[in-house]
């Protein structure tokens, strides 16, 4: 079992930064890969952000350039640096793991809410 919590998000201006953070915990070997996804009022999950156990990043094209995901293996938690924020990057954001047997598992969600 794994198990994520993420912190960090809140209420931002449009053009402003945060950083969300996800710290795993339990059998954190056996994840191969983390991610952020996000769900907006009325609309379906959706990947932002992953990263691989060897460090490979890949990104949504809403969030190209602006979004920067990244893993601190120590201590086992995974960021997410989002700069110049949109009123449209506004969602509750979720933590995601993939095990090695291509299992995920989910955080809680953090609500980010971007004002115009």
């Amino acid at each position: 079992q794994v198990q994520l919590v993420e912190s960090g998000g809140g209420l931002v201006q449009a053009g402003g930064s945060l950083r969300l953070s996800c710290a795993a915990s339990g059998s954190v070997s056996i994840i191969r890969s983390m991610g952020w996804y996000r769900q907006a009022p009325g609309k379906q999950r959706e990947v932002v952000a992953t990263i691989t156990s060897a460090g490979t990043t890949g990104y949504a094209d809403s969030v190209k350039g602006r979004f920067t995901i990244s893993r601190d293996n120590a201590k086992n938690t995974v960021y997410l640096q989002m700069n110049s924020l949109k009123p449209e990057d506004t969602a509750v954001y979720y933590c995601n793991a993939v095990n090695t047997k291509l299992y995920e598992y989910w955080g809680q969600g953090t609500q980010l809410t971007v004002s115009s």
